[in-house]
This record gives structure tokens, sequence and C-alpha cells, in this order.
């Protein structure tokens, strides 16, 4: 994105958070405030309500999300999705990503700054806490350089403490939307001896947490994450993002009392600098690698302006091309309305596979190994396995039934009793009189009645005399 704050682009060629010698530069970002981070505090306050609920919420019995990876069983909004679905997932994934392209030619990062669980969780949640037992950023960063004494110990270690503790929190609700809050709650009652995987995950991810809000921080969205990465291929000119307004506070020059000023309304006072939650400069661009469009800057600008009775705006939410040639945004370009399009056709299909989905789906395979019996009356027999997976939160009794053909299915053994979310198997003989044969290998047509109520069809190969 072009810019005139700088004639180089140096800022670019490397990260704000590692310097030269590739060490780590520790931000320290002052504790920001406003009207936008007002606004922030109560959309996170609510997703955080949301994500803390949402294993206990219920549709049709199921949890509302539960990504059981181990079982490869997967819940969304209340609909059970195994396996077999898995062509539905990948469809669902692939216009998730068109949406997420979608929105960030729109709207930029906005996702970054007020909805992603990584900024909710570290500026929302555990810089807060920071702030409340540490100070604000000058005093984090002299007791990090005072020795070891009683004030930094006790600070210190309050600090650690109350990070294990919300790190184990969210790690057992990330633990709940994997195996689902009724298996949790069974590793908590029957204790971790019995459910040592179970207990040793809670740990893992306490660390890994815990780790990741009170040591790397911010290089999540910077060295990590790849929607930080692929931004650029995304946005263009006409993307809205928190940009620096260059026309109006270029050049820049400290305000001096009672000198007629006849410099850029930027004051150079490094505000939206030390609240950055990344370390950047603002001014050097809108378009840059760790911007995740927090909105802080934008609150210390106006702040400032307000003190000198300057307008307020001059960081805000901007296209390039509208600070470089002061055009209106346009919602409807070209590339949104590509986008949209794709993005529409691909619910559209979605919708559809979502509406025609069977609540149960069953694989019939002739048995290996075994030839076609002959009965007395010269019909026919072969023997079948069957294998069902329930897709609903209901158990259902089953019965098999010809549907193509006349002829006579016998389940070997007990009934088949399809269980609620799982999978029941079994054997069956299908008879069918010679004369209604083919040939060799007959197709058939078999289907899996809960009821009157057929729930899914199969089709497959009868073994029988050549003609």
């Amino acid at each position: 994105m072009a810019t005139k704050v700088k004639p180089t682009d140096e800022f670019r060629d490397h990260i704000s958070t590692v310097d030269e010698q590739g060490k780590r530069v520790w931000v320290y970002p002052k504790k920001p405030k406003g009207k936008l981070y007002s606004y922030r505090k109560y959309v996170s306050y609510l997703l955080l309500a949301l994500l803390f609920a949402g294993p206990f919420i219920k549709v049709n019995g199921l949890p509302l999300l539960m990504l059981n990876v181990v079982e490869g069983k997967f819940v969304i909004f209340g609909v059970l999705f195994w396996p077999q679905d898995f062509f539905l997932l990948v469809l669902a994934f692939l216009a998730l990503v068109v949406f997420i392209i979608l929105f960030t030619v729109v709207y930029g990062r906005v996702f970054c700054g007020w909805i992603c669980p990584q900024t909710i969780f570290l500026e929302m949640v555990f810089r807060r806490i920071e702030y409340a037992i540490e100070g604000d950023y000058t005093k984090q960063r002299a007791l990090d350089k005072m020795p070891w004494n009683q004030e930094k110990i006790l600070k210190k270690g309050a600090k650690t403490a109350v990070f294990l503790l919300i790190s184990f929190l969210i790690a057992n609700i990330f633990l709940a939307y994997i195996i689902g809050v009724d298996e949790l709650q069974k590793i908590i009652t029957e204790g971790p001896f019995n459910h040592l995987i179970g207990f040793a995950s809670l740990i893992a991810f306490t660390g890994v947490f815990y780790w990741v809000f009170a040591y790397f921080r911010e290089q999540v969205c910077t060295i990590v994450c790849p929607y930080g990465r692929l931004q650029g291929v995304m946005q263009d000119k006409k993307t809205v993002v928190v940009a620096y307004d260059y026309v109006r506070g270029e050049p820049r020059g400290k305000l001096r009392k009672g000198q007629e000023r006849t410099e850029g309304d930027c004051i150079d006072c490094n505000q939206c600098v030390q609240v950055c939650p990344t370390g950047i400069d603002i001014r050097n661009g809108a378009q840059q690698l760790e911007c995740i469009n927090c909105t802080a800057c934008i609150d210390a600008c106006n702040d400032i302006m307000r003190m000198i009775d300057k307008p307020e705006g001059l960081i805000r939410y901007e296209s390039e091309e509208g600070i470089a040639e002061g055009k209106k945004w346009k919602f409807f370009t070209s590339r949104v309305m590509g986008y949209t399009a794709v993005l529409v056709v691909l619910l559209t299909a979605l919708s559809a596979l979502l509406l025609t989905r069977d609540e149960a789906e069953a694989t019939i395979l002739r048995t290996p190994g075994q030839l076609y019996q002959k009965t007395e009356q010269g019909h026919i027999k072969n023997l079948y396995n069957i294998s069902v997976i329930n897709k609903t939160n209901h158990d259902m009794p089953l019965t098999l039934r010809l549907l193509d053909k006349e002829g006579t299915i016998k389940v070997v053994g007990n009934e088949l009793v399809l269980p609620a979310q799982g999978i029941v198997e079994g054997v069956f003989f299908t008879e069918i009189p010679q004369e209604l044969l083919t040939g060799l290998n007959s197709e058939i047509e078999i289907g899996v009645y809960h009821g009157d109520q057929l729930i899914t069809t199969q089709e497959t190969k009868f073994l029988g005399p050549a003609k």
C-alpha cells in the first residue's frame, strides 16, 4: 500500500518485536482507554460468556459444538457429523475460508482486533490482570529490571498463580469442546487416576495456554498465525483498515506553546506507539504485518486531538484510497461481488446437502470368502455384513427390507438396535428367488427402516448362478 510517511519501507524488513541480533523485544503497551476500547470490552465479555457457556448448551440433546478428533465425531450447532460426512465438513470449511477472505477484503483485520480468541484472552483477560497486579507499562518495565526482592517476588508470584488458574480453566473448556462436558465431568468427579489420558491432556493444555499468554503473546499473531501473513494478498486500497491520515498529519512536529503551527496535525507524541500491543508505529503505513486493527491507537490519538483542539480521526478506520484520494468508501467492488458469488454458491450447495442428509448411514457388503447358497425352494441366499452409523441423539431399532426385488432378509442373532450417536454392526442373510436374478452379479437395493420410516438405503451386489 502506498504511503507518504516514509520514502523507504525499511520497517517491513523486520518484525517489530525482534531486534537486529534476533533477540526478543518485550512489548510493554500502555493501558488503553477510550470509547472503542470500551466497545471492545463489551464485545469481548459477550464472546467470552458464549465461549464458556458453549459446552453446556445442548441442541436436540447434543452439544452446540464438539470437535472430537480422537473418535472422529463432530457436532456443529447440534448436528452430528461422522468421518463419512467429511465432504460436508470440507465444503463448510471452504465456505468459511471464502467468508474470511470476503470479510478481510472489505473490513481488513477487524476479526483479529475484535473477535480473535488470542486477542480477547491476551488483551481483555491476561493483560488486564497484569495491569491490576504490576501496574501500567512504566511500572511493569521497572519491575522487570529491578533485582529479586519481596515486592517483585510477591507480584510475579501472584501474577503467575492467577495466570495458571485461568489457563487451567481455559484448558477445561477447551477439552470440553473436544470430548464433551459429560466426559469432562467424569474426569473431575472420578479422579485423575481413572482418566490418565484426559488428566494429562488438561495439564498439557494448561501449560500451552500459560506459555502462550504469559510469554509468547503477540508473537502468535506475527510469527505463527497465517492469517496475518496472508492479509497483504487479500487486502487492496479499497479495504477499510485502521490507518493514519498522513495527508492531514504530515509533516509531523512537536507542539510548542505560543508558536504558530505550520506542520500537520500529528504532534509526534508517540501515544499511538505506546499503546500498541504489538509494538508498531501505525504511522509507518496501514498494512503492517503486526497490526491487528485493535483500535488502541485510535483511542489514544483521539484523546490527544481533543486536548489540542484538533478534529478527531487522525487515526481512524479508513481505506488507503480514502486517505490518498479522498474517495468515499464503496462496499460493492468487483472483488467483493466475485467472492460473494462464490460464497453464495458454496452455502447453497452446503444447505442442500444438509437438508437432504440421512439420519443414519449404512455400509452393506457381502461377507468375504462366502459363496451363495441354494435353498430347497430354489432360492439363492447371500451372507452380508452391515454397519450403521447413527447421526441422531436417540436409539433406533432397525429393520431391513429389499426395495427393488421380492425376497426376504433375516438378521443373524439379535435384532439390530442402533444406539444414539453410535454404531451397530451385524450379519444377515438375503434370500431371493433365482428367476429374479439377472446373472452372476445382480444389483440389489436394501432399505434400512426405523419403524415405518426409511432412514437410508444402500446398494450392493448379490451373487448368484451364471445364466
